[in-house]
């Protein structure tokens, strides 16, 4: 075996994984080689394997199990806190295919929990949509959603199909303000079974609202599986 080829290897062996892993050849679960057949495969040391494989893992790739080997990782979502992301966006990012259904739309009157999400007064007219966002074979995001009337009458004749609410606001309604709301929650029985997940288990929610100079425009809850999605925030220094 020739150890000065290894720094070149190295590199091969962490891009042939790492394509592997991200073109979908290797899905989420998929056991990797051992670090011995990976180490005759490409006639390296085992050491050599070793860091390519703890490269992997702190790169969120891979999860290496003390007796069980490393396994691909289920890929884990990022945005950006302070931001109106698209969740289409979020599931390309993946490099898994995107798709999403409207499971409940309905006009109706504002209850009081409503109105106090919306900022407007009871019995106004709203919107309600609830649209699972999927990765694949499987549900990626539950929205939750309600629009104003007052603000956007337009919403009360679009059927949702082929555009979802959150793309289509942007589109038809240029928002002033927003505020972004983020917790915990354990699922219940309806999130469990629209996110096809364990009852109880550990969720992530986002909730936002958003204003226009004509008014509030909606407030929208997203929950996603704990393990799937993450957040982020970049800060700059404040000037002294």
């Amino acid at each position: 075996m020739n150890q000065s080829r290894d720094p070149t290897l190295h590199q091969r062996i962490l891009s042939d994984i790492e394509g592997r892993i991200v073109s979908g050849e290797w899905p989420p679960g998929h056991r990797i080689p051992f670090e011995v057949d990976l180490a005759t495969q490409y006639d390296v040391s085992r050491m050599t394997v070793n860091k390519v494989l703890t490269q992997l893992a702190k790169a969120g790739l891979i999860e290496r199990r003390k007796k069980s080997g490393s396994f691909v990782t289920q890929p884990q979502a990022q945005s950006a806190v302070l931001e109106i992301h698209d969740i289409k966006a979020e599931v390309q990012s993946l490099n898994l295919p995107y798709s999403y259904a409207v499971a409940k739309k309905a006009s109706r009157k504002a209850k009081a929990e409503d109105s106090r999400r919306l900022e407007l007064p009871v019995a106004s007219s709203v919107v309600e949509v609830v649209c699972i966002h999927n990765a694949g074979a499987r549900p990626f995001c539950l929205e939750e959603r309600l629009i104003s009337l007052a603000t956007v009458p337009e919403a009360a004749d679009a059927d949702f199909l082929t555009v979802a609410p959150g793309p289509w606001l942007l589109n038809q309604v240029p928002w002033s303000a927003a505020e972004h709301r983020i917790h915990a929650v354990s699922a219940s029985a309806e999130v469990a079974a629209a996110l096809d997940i364990a009852r109880n288990a550990a969720c992530l929610v986002v909730e936002r609202r958003t204003w226009s100079g004509a008014g509030p425009v909606t407030h929208v809850r997203f929950t996603y599986p704990g393990d799937r999605h993450a957040l982020v925030a970049r800060f700059t220094p404040a000037s002294q």
